[in-house]
């Protein structure tokens, strides 16, 4: 049980309060507000529950031992490579892996008996298997598994052509759009809405609300990804079943794409990753004791593992994809950070689903958000002392919701390289976040005045501006509602959840 549930249970029969950015159900809430809609985060949108896969093929019928002493990345090698679609089964016991393990088709399920009872061993790092060097944003040498990579990768890629362009100026919050021609649209359409930046950096500012920090590393390399159906097609006006995220403007050539990802319906779940118990040297000496990663897919998931003396946890990106039940703990001897790894959990691309997320030891970032990335969820999660990273090139319109921050001294501390914006992008949202030492706005360098504090453990007052500065002081285990992302996908569904 979270330290949360014991905390809600204490304050059964208090009044409840709510936030004026969205009140008891969601009453004050509309879609130009600056309270984001989170709701389509997760496998499927939210609107299917993660599948339960039948029972497939097992590793030992590929010769694998599971005895903790034999080589069994053949077995593994073979079990996928035999498996058009379904589940690979890995029986009870240990397993030791020497190799890269990549799944690249849809409908591949790689299932253990239970995170304690299946456990996959790694005994020599991924940059002495398959060298990957490269440097620091301050030129450092260092491994790319330093901050990507997984020894378990579900990946895929996402095809997409441009099928109309839009046309004039669409303001956030607006789900109807012009476009040049809809002769390749269609209702029920999945589509995405895709714009890049300029030289000038003016894509990015605006995913700033205008209040940036220095940004001239960015080099105009900002985009914005936003997924949704075509409900209605009147002439050359299109209208999808969600608001946009940000403006779309005509020197951003914003346009619609195809939404075509080679990889969904895969998954890995039920299993332990263990490596060596090595002392952690710190910052960018990571090789990769890593244990997965999904990359570029939609509609995959992880669930139920646990991972023991990692350099980072599971590497996350892609569309609609949900991270479920991760634990991570470690043996290893810490650094002068006193932390055991480099990233704990790191999710990039566009509405994904982390939950029940939890963090036994402390690394340099225990959450990071990747560049650019928006309509994240990190839910219903703990950690001993959580940093909640966002490694600049504005991630924006994030959530963080319903967490247990732990000792609650960290939680601002970011990375990322020099004059690549500032650490959190507009409409970032932290909401009911609990923790031993009371918690403060964050620093004017995290980010910029529109993002969104609701019900964090603080002595600080209430500050709320309809433009500017959003603070309420809430006791979080006293706001309703505690998890906005449930909230807001209950009221778009109408599920009970």
């Amino acid at each position: 049980m979270l330290v949360s549930d014991l905390l809600l249970s204490a304050v059964v029969g208090r009044a409840a309060e709510h936030s004026a950015l969205w009140g008891e159900r969601g009453e004050k809430w509309k879609s130009q507000s600056r309270l984001p809609d989170f709701s389509f985060a997760g496998y499927h949108r939210g609107e299917q529950p993660l599948p339960k896969v039948p029972p497939g093929v097992s590793v030992k019928t590929f010769g694998a031992k599971g005895d903790g002493v034999a080589d069994d990345t053949p077995a593994f090698l073979a079990a996928i490579a035999k498996t058009e679609r379904g589940a690979i089964e890995v029986p009870p016991g240990r397993y030791r892996i020497l190799g890269l393990l990549e799944i690249t088709r849809p409908g591949v399920v790689l299932r253990g008996a239970g995170p304690d009872r299946t456990v996959l061993v790694f005994p020599t790092p991924l940059n002495d298997i398959k060298p990957n060097w490269g440097a620091t944003t301050t030129g450092q040498r260092t491994s790319n598994y330093s901050w990507s990579g997984g020894f378990v990768v579900v990946r895929g890629k996402f095809g997409s052509q441009v099928l109309a362009d839009i046309s004039g100026t669409v303001s956030r919050g607006e789900s109807t759009m012009p476009v040049e021609s809809a002769a390749k649209l269609r209702v029920g359409q999945e589509v995405e809405v895709y714009q890049s930046d300029l030289p000038d950096n003016s894509l990015a500012v605006h995913l700033y609300s205008g209040d940036a920090g220095p940004v001239e590393n960015l080099l105009g390399r900002a985009r914005t990804s936003l997924v949704g159906r075509i409900i209605r097609l009147e002439g050359n006006r299109v209208t999808l079943d969600r608001a946009l995220r940000t403006d779309l403007r005509p020197e951003w050539k914003p346009r619609l794409r195809s939404f075509e990802p080679t990889v969904t319906e895969s998954g890995v779940e039920s299993i332990g990753f263990e490596f060596p118990v090595t002392p952690y040297k710190g910052h960018f000496t990571e090789l990769g004791f890593n244990p997965l990663a999904l990359s570029s897919v939609a509609h995959c998931w992880v669930r139920n593992i646990r991972v023991l003396n990692a350099d980072s946890g599971p590497y996350v990106s892609g569309t609609f994809n949900t991270v479920d039940g991760v634990v991570l703990e470690s043996e290893r001897s810490v650094d002068k950070q006193k932390c055991t790894g480099h990233h704990g959990i790191s999710v990039g691309g566009s509405d994904n689903l982390v939950l029940n997320f939890d963090a036994r030891t402390r690394f340099i970032h225990d959450i990071t958000l990747s560049g650019f990335c928006s309509g994240n969820v990190i839910a219903h999660s703990r950690g001993m002392d959580l940093s909640l990273d966002h490694h600049r090139y504005a991630p924006h319109e994030n959530l963080f919701t319903d967490l247990d921050a732990g000792i609650g001294a960290r939680l601002w501390k970011c990375g990322g390289g020099a004059a690549l914006g500032k650490h959190c992008g507009t409409r970032g949202t932290f909401w009911s976040i609990r923790a031993a030492t009371p918690l403060s706005y964050p620093p004017a360098a995290f980010g910029p005045p529109t993002m969104n504090l609701v019900g964090l453990e603080t002595k600080q007052a209430t500050e709320t501006s309809p433009d500017g500065k959003w603070f309420e002081a809430i006791k979080p285990t006293e706001l309703q509602p505690q998890n906005l992302h449930e909230a807001q996908l209950r009221r778009r569904t109408g599920a009970l959840r």
